[in-house]
This record gives structure tokens, C-alpha cells and sequence, in this order.
């Protein structure tokens, strides 16, 4: 059995659906037939039995008295009952000792049973059953207890004799046979008639999966991921959503390829120019060493000072790389409940080093928001970062935070409204910002790390001169009261 099912498993899909609509079909048709061929024998069986009840009739005292003297074991020529032998009935009288009497209207005798010879000996209203003839013809036969008529006192019964009619089952069982094949021929023909039609409907309902396999195969094969299967509009049903479900999948796909060829380009054209200029530098420092002819020292401390700057300056674009590559997954294991006022804290205390020139001054309300403490820091730095790198010398910056909205505004340039909407681009530069340090992945990194944390970020010029950046995140004024 467990070899079938495996087999049946291996089977493909169309196979193994015909089969079992065959199977269902083949199950109803058969329960259909078999109950109907039943239904049928017992119609019949009734009308025999009623013709059986009526033949059994009070008979004439003087013809019954007169076959149970003689009691002879072939047929009598008397007549009983005024019925003839070519009514082909069955009549015969059985006695308690199993002798039978058979008159001459007889079609034959038929073999009397223990159960005959109960109706006898308990006086039973009678029974119903099949039986066989002396010839071993199938007879349906009746027996009751013998009862004649007696004139006006009424029905006379004879307590050690019963009589027994019979009737032929040939032609009722002939008609069952003929029933049984009619069935037997209409249940395989709708078997098979429901095979192919469980076929065809397997080939039409399978031919999107088919075109979907083949997409499948062509971008295995091609690597192309621009293949789309075609979906009627108005489909809704389980095949139509696998279609645009894989057609969603492939252009994602195709999307993060796009996204990730860009970047790769991106962070290779951004890493050439440090590389380039730490090369020359690194050059000058070697020639020097080897032709014996010493840079001046102001020179050369400039020449550190580069190398340490071009250094730096790979390190936090590797740094950002790293953190673009990393996935939804890895950050929602970090997630949790952190202070954001405890955030811009750090964060300030980290530009004010970078900017000791500036004033920079904070209005903290305390407010807690579920996000990656590091990435959350991360984020406000690069903030914090953008506001005092475009600042001029002296100048100030504020940043508040209240309700949950966060505000850092500058007091710089300012950017101009063509370029606004592209401050959040990977790798995108302000023309006028490109001589100064970055990788242009600042912003980027902030905008998906508060995104994540389910809040936005906006970039607007600032009333008079300067930007204004506000990040509003969900969150609350206390922490939860599992926190400790």
C-alpha cells in the first residue's frame, strides 16, 4: 500500500487528478448503481410476493380433503384451487413429517425446509423465502398454515399441514442480470467519461502553472529576471494570485538587483576618489624616502593630515555600506525600548566636539520609542553631523525635542528646493557640498533607520537661512512598566 502511494505521488498533477476524479466518479457511480440494482430486486420481490399472497386463497374443502387422503409424492390428476400448470405456480401441501403432496396444477415440486416445517409446528401466520425445485430451479416461495373453507363457520385450519406456493425466479432474476450489466456499462462509461473530462480540466486549470514553471525555468536559465506572466484582471483565484504573486516576486527582485548594481557602482565611484588621492599622498611619502630627499615639514604633516582624513573617511563609508547591507531581520532582533532623549544626548555630546566653534543649544523632553539603540544613535549623529558640517564658523544650531518630534535646525547655506528631493538618495551629493567630507549615505541611513522605527523624517528650508530637519517616531513620554 505504502508502495502505491508513493508511486501515486510521483505521479504528475494531471495524472493524479484525473485519477481521482475517476476515483470520486467511479465511488458515486457505484453506490449510485449498486443501491438502484437493489432498490430494483426489491420492487420485483414485492410484486412477487403479492402475486404469492394472492394466489393463497381459501380453497375448496372437498379438493383439499381429497389431495391430503391420496397425499401422493407426484402430481395428482385433480385439479386445485382452478388453477392450471401453465400458470407455472408452485402448489403442494407438506405435512409435520416432511411429506409433500403435489397437485397436478403443479409446476413442479418444491424441496419443503426446516422453516416449512416450523410454520407447521408453531402455527406462524407463514414466511417468505427462496428455495429451489426438485430441479434446482430458483423459486420464491410462500408457506403458510393450511386453511380451507368450511361453509359458514368459517375457515377450517388443519394443524399438521401448511401450504405451500412457489412462483419461478427465472425471469425476475434474468431481469436483474440484464439491470447488473446495463449498470456495470453506464458506470464505466461515466468512469471514463469522467477520466478524460477530469483530464481536460486538469490540462485547462494547469495551464497557468505551466506558464509559470516555464517562467520559472527561463530565469533559471537566463538569469532574466523581466519575465512577467500574463493575468487577467478580474481573475481571482489561487493560480491567478501565484501569477502576480511571482511576478511581484521577480520584480522585486529585478528592483534590489537594480538597487544593488547601483550601489556597487556608486560605492565603487566614491571609494576611487579617497583611494586615489591616499595613493598620491602615500606615493609622495614613499619617493620621498627613497630618492633621500626630504619633504619640507610642513608639508609633510599635511601629507599625514590627508592620509589620517582620506582613512577616516573610508572607514565611515565602509561603515555605511555595512550598514545598508544588513537586513530587516538582523535589525528586528536589536529592537527595543530605548530612551531618545538618552540618544540626542550622546549624539550631542559627539557634535559639539566636532563643532567646538558652534553654539549648540537643546530643549529634551524624555520620550521612549522601540528601535536598534546603535542604529537609533547612528541615525541623530548623522543629523547632527550634516547641521554642523554646512555651519558657519560661529554659528548655531538648535535642536529640541518634544511629543515625540525631534527638530535639528542649522543656520547654514541652506538647500535648494530642486535638490530636496533627492537628500535621501544613496550616494547623492549636493553640487556644492562635494569638496567637503562624506559619502553621501548619511540622510540614506537615517531615513530607513527612522522608517523602520516606524516614524517619517522631512528636510525643509528653514524660515530666513539654514535647514530644518524634523523626525517625528512613535513612542511614549514613559517607559513600559516591564521596564526596569
Amino acid at each position: 500500500m505504502k508502495r502505491l502511494v508513493r508511486r501515486f505521488r510521483t505521479l504528475p498533477i494531471r495524472a493524479r487528478l484525473s485519477m481521482l476524479v475517476a476515483a470520486a466518479v467511479a465511488f458515486a457511480v457505484a453506490a449510485v448503481s449498486v443501491t438502484c440494482w437493489f432498490i430494483v430486486q426489491g420492487k420485483l420481490y414485492d410484486q412477487l410476493d403479492g402475486d404469492l399472497q394472492q394466489a393463497e386463497r381459501p380453497q375448496q374443502l372437498s379438493q383439499v380433503v381429497a389431495l391430503l387422503d391420496a397425499c401422493p409424492q407426484e402430481p395428482t390428476d385433480s385439479g386445485f384451487g382452478g388453477l392450471r400448470a401453465q400458470d407455472s405456480y408452485y402448489f403442494q401441501l407438506v405435512k409435520a413429517d416432511g411429506t409433500s403432496c403435489v397437485s397436478s396444477t403443479s409446476a413442479g415440486t418444491v424441496k419443503a425446509t426446516d422453516s416449512d416445517k416450523k410454520v407447521i409446528r408453531d402455527g406462524d401466520e407463514g414466511i417468505l423465502r427462496n428455495g429451489t425445485d426438485s430441479d434446482g430451479n430458483d423459486v420464491r416461495v410462500l408457506t403458510v398454515p393450511l386453511r380451507v373453507s368450511q361453509g359458514p363457520s368459517g375457515p377450517q385450519l388443519y394443524p399438521d399441514t401448511a401450504l405451500l406456493i412457489a412462483v419461478p425466479l427465472k425471469s425476475t432474476q434474468s431481469t436483474l442480470n440484464e439491470l447488473a450489466l446495463i449498470l456495470l456499462l453506464v458506470s464505466g462509461i461515466g468512469v471514463l467519461g469522467a477520466g478524460a473530462a477530469g483530464l481536460a480540466v486538469a490540462r485547462a486549470g494547469l495551464r497557468p502553472v505551466d506558464k509559470l514553471t516555464e517562467a520559472v525555468e527561463h530565469v533559471a536559465r537566463t538569469d532574466d529576471l523581466g519575465i512577467r506572466i500574463p493575468v487577467e484582471e478580474d481573475a481571482d483565484d489561487e493560480v491567478a494570485r501565484l501569477s502576480r504573486s511571482f511576478n511581484s516576486m521577480t520584480a522585486s527582485l529585478a528592483n534590489s538587483r537594480a538597487l544593488q548594481q547601483q550601489l556597487i557602482a556608486d560605492a565603487g565611484h566614491e571609494l576611487r576618489t579617497p583611494l586615489t588621492s591616499l595613493r598620491t599622498n602615500i606615493e609622495l611619502l614613499s619617493r620621498s624616502e627613497e630618492t633621500g630627499r626630504p619633504i619640507p615639514e610642513a608639508d609633510r604633516k599635511a601629507l599625514l593630515a590627508s592620509v589620517k582624513a582620506q582613512m577616516t573617511e573610508l572607514a565611515s563609508l565602509i561603515g555605511d555600506l555595512q550598514e545598508l547591507s544588513r537586513t530587516d531581520a538582523q535589525r528586528g532582533e536589536r529592537v527595543q525600548v530605548v530612551s531618545l532623549e538618552d540618544a540626542v544626548e550622546s549624539a550631542l555630546r559627539r557634535a559639539r566636539l566636532r563643532g567646538p566653534e558652534l553654539t549648540i543649544t537643546a530643549s529634551l523632553d524624555p520620550w521612549y520609542v522601540r528601535a536598534e539603540p546603535a542604529a537609533l544613535e547612528r541615525a541623530v549623529v548623522n543629523v547632527l553631523d550634516n547641521a554642523v558640517k554646512f555651519s558657519p564658523a560661529g554659528g548655531s544650531v538648535e535642536v529640541g525635542l518634544a511629543d515625540g518630534v525631534l527638530t535639528v535646525r542649522d543656520h547654514g547655506p541652506g538647500i535648494p528646493e530642486d535638490e530636496l528631493p533627492h537628500v535621501f538618495d544613496r550616494f547623492w551629493r549636493s553640487p556644492s557640498a562635494r569638496a567637503l567630507p562624506g559619502s553621501g549615505l548619511g540622510l540614506s541611513i537615517v531615513a530607513r533607520t527612522v522608517q523602520q522605527a516606524g516614524g517619517e523624517i522631512t528636510v525643509a528650508r528653514a524660515k530666513g537661512d539654514g535647514t530644518l530637519v524634523t523626525v517625528r517616531l512613535p513612542g511614549a513620554p514613559t517607559p513600559p512598566p516591564e521596564l526596569p
